[in-house]
């Protein structure tokens, strides 16, 4: 079952570059489609470049917490030279 995540990334300085290179390129793509679907993905950059926020829809939510903990086998890396930390909320539409 699919689920919408937002997902938040606080990086280390000067690490905004390194981090979405990663998250782009072939073995990132791998790991983000392990956990949710990348096409749908929405995200975005902290004007001040320390972060960035992900609206993810979430089919894999085992491999989602690995990554957001940063224990991902193949992720594990990137995460411990640019995250300080990432926090995930589940999304639940509110009807007005």
């Amino acid at each position: 079952m699919e689920k919408e995540m937002l997902v938040i990334a606080d990086l280390k300085e000067g690490k905004l570059e390194k981090f979405m290179g990663w998250m782009q390129s072939d073995e990132g793509m791998s790991v983000r489609k392990s956990a949710a679907y990348p096409e749908k993905t929405i995200g975005a950059v902290k004007p001040d470049k320390s972060g960035v926020m992900f609206k993810v829809f979430v089919h894999n939510e085992e491999k989602m917490k690995e990554l957001v903990s940063g224990t991902h086998p193949v992720g594990k890396e990137i995460y411990d030279d640019c995250v300080n930390k990432m926090t995930a909320w589940e999304l639940k539409k509110v009807d007005m």
